[in-house]
Formats: C-alpha cells, sequence, structure tokens
C-alpha cells in the first residue's frame, strides 16, 4: 500500500513541478494524447485476447435451480437457459451488480466453533454508489469536449446538484463518490482477509482515482480554475491545436496527469473488468449442459477405442484372468457363428 501511496502522490507532484516549470502542454496535451492512445489500443488488444481464448468447456455460473424435470420450477435469471435469461442476467449483472448483491459474511464462534452465515450489502451498496457517481461524474465531463453542450448533459447537471447546496452548486455525486471511494479504502485496511490479499496492483489505481476526485474537488470549490479556458484548452486537445494556459493553475495539469495515468494502467489492470464482464463464460453462456452436449471445437479428431472394442481384442486373456466380462466367449463365439 505504502508503494502504491508514494507512486501515485509521486505522479501529482512531477505534474505539480512541470506545470511551475512551464512544460503544461507535455502534461496537458501531448500525456493525454498519449494516454488515450495507449487506452484505446490496449482495450482493443484485451478485447481481442479474450475472443481469441478458446472455451473448451460450458462454465456458467448458477445460482438457482437449473431446468429439469417438467415439476421443478427452474431460476431462469439464476440459471438461465434460453437467450433472453443470459441476456435478462447480464443486464442484472452489470446495471445492479446482481451477483455481489449475494455477497455474505461468516462468523466463526470461538465457543462451540459453530460458523455462522450473513447476508452482507454493504459492499455492494457502495460499489454501486461508487460506479454510478464515477459514471455520472464521467459524463458531465462531455461539457467540456462539446460545443454547444447537448441538452441531455444540462439536464444531468441539473439533477445532480437539485439539492442547490453552496457555490459553486454541490454536485451529490461528487459527495457520493467521495463517500464510496472512502469506504473501498477503509475496506482493504480494516478487514483482515481483503487486506492480506490486496496487493499494489489494488491500491495503485483506487489511489489514482482518489486522486482524480479530489483535484477535481478542489479546483471546483476550493481553488477556482477558469472553466472556460479549460474548455478552450481541452477543446484544442480534441482538435489537436495548442491553446493559451493563461489561467489553469497547477492543480489542472495535476487533474489531467492522474487521469491520462488511469487511462494508461487501465487496459492492464483489473480495472478491465469493464469490458472482460461481456466476454466471461460464466456469465454469456446458457445453462443447458443437460440438454445439450457441448463439444469443444478445438479439439482435434480423435480415434477412440471404445470398451467393447477392447472387450473383442482381449476377450480370452480376461476371461483367463477371471476379470468380469459384458460378453462372455462362449456367447461371442454363437454370435460370431450367427453372423457367419
Amino acid at each position: 500500500m505504502i508503494l502504491s501511496f508514494v507512486a501515485a502522490l509521486l505522479i501529482g507532484l512531477v505534474a505539480w513541478s512541470g506545470a511551475q516549470l512551464g512544460l503544461q502542454y507535455l502534461f496537458g496535451m501531448a500525456l493525454p494524447l498519449i494516454a488515450v492512445v495507449v487506452f484505446i489500443g490496449g482495450m482493443i488488444w484485451r478485447i481481442l485476447y479474450w475472443a481469441k481464448s478458446p472455451v473448451p468447456f460450458a462454465i456458467p455460473t448458477t445460482g438457482g435451480q437449473e431446468r429439469s424435470l417438467d415439476w421443478v420450477k427452474p431460476a431462469r435469471l439464476d440459471a438461465p437457459t434460453t437467450t433472453a435469461g443470459v441476456i435478462g442476467r447480464m443486464l442484472l449483472e452489470v446495471l445492479l451488480f446482481r451477483s455481489l448483491f449475494r455477497n455474505m459474511s461468516t462468523h466463526v464462534d470461538s465457543d462451540n466453533m459453530r460458523i455462522t452465515y450473513f447476508s452482507s450489502k454493504w459492499l455492494w451498496l457502495f460499489a454501486l454508489l461508487f460506479h454510478y457517481s464515477f459514471l455520472v461524474t464521467f459524463i458531465r465531463h462531455f461539457r467540456f469536449f462539446t460545443d454547444p453542450v447537448p441538452p441531455c448533459l444540462t439536464w444531468l447537471e441539473f439533477f445532480d446538484g437539485i439539492l442547490q447546496v453552496g457555490v459553486p452548486t454541490l454536485f451529490m455525486s461528487n459527495v457520493l463518490l467521495v463517500c464510496a471511494l472512502a469506504f473501498l479504502f477503509l475496506r482493504r485496511l480494516v478487514n483482515p482477509k481483503v487486506r492480506y490479499i490486496s496487493m499494489a496492483n489494488d491500491y495503485f489505481p483506487l489511489f489514482l482515482i482518489i486522486g482524480i476526485a479530489l483535484s477535481g474537488i478542489l479546483m471546483r470549490y476550493f481553488f477556482k480554475v477558469d472553466v472556460a479556458q479549460a474548455k478552450v484548452f481541452i477543446m484544442g486537445i480534441v482538435h489537436f491545436t495548442p491553446q493559451s494556459v493563461e489561467g489553469l493553475t497547477p492543480l489542472f495539469f495535476v487533474h489531467l496527469t492522474f487521469v491520462s495515468a488511469l487511462l494508461i494502467i487501465f487496459p492492464f489492470s483489473k480495472l478491465v473488468h469493464m469490458g472482460g464482464v461481456f466476454l466471461s463464460p460464466t456469465r454469456n453462456l446458457k445453462c443447458n449442459t443437460r440438454e445439450v452436449r457441448h463439444v469443444n471445437p478445438w479439439n482435434k479428431p480423435t480415434v477412440f477405442h471404445t470398451y467393447a472394442e477392447y472387450e473383442d481384442d482381449f476377450r480370452d486373456v480376461m476371461a483367463e484372468a477371471g476379470l468380469p466380462l459384458e460378453i462372455s466367449p462362449e456367447e461371442a463365439g454363437k454370435t460370431g457363428a450367427a453372423a457367419e
């Protein structure tokens, strides 16, 4: 964790120092363009790699009764046997984190060594808050890339700041994002099991996202940045026409650098599950293994030697050794004579 924190802190300090030394175009234009190229190329490579990976067996996960006898009610979403059921399960998984909703916790009573299982919805709730607040914040930032601003973005900002708290208006997505990030970070510190399995590639993206959120909040509510000039500068990046950096503080370039770093590591980190969930054979296959025999299409044609053929080849030797036979030598002789 310390190494990941130091790495994220160094990224912010380097960007701050670079902006102070007049390297605004390096951290504000060249680095974001490189990051976008790496992100798009990395995501394409990752998706193609997954798409080409063989799936030799049908391994869909089941969370309910699979379809069997007519009088047994199947779980159509937890063990889908139709394409519509698979689509329904995928939608619930992507939009509502259905599998995470079933998160369970265990407690071991040391007195009688009894294990108790109970529902734990906190992780599901804060994961949902984090993803949707991050999504709303991401979509709101499209106002810096479009001119004129689409009405849908204006309406989104209106509902996001409908409480009308403070000046400038406090967005609900900002508050929820910070709360969700705090929970996810503290969970890795407080929970001994999660802390034990957490590695640098778990903490580093989390620290980058925290850096993005905090630098953005500081720019909006405390250390004001010329928003109009920021949009002109960002539109210049989109159109490959460098614009003036007047009115843009070093904090703005720190924010851009954190975003660029996140885009660069995204295809090569655990964050890439965003696209991987659609290609997971545990989710996108039907639970119909009782009805349809899954044959691996990558298997080479194989000549099988069946047990009946094996017994025909070694029947006399097996009978002499006293091994059980499905067809005795006498019966085999009668069958052969009848065939002739």
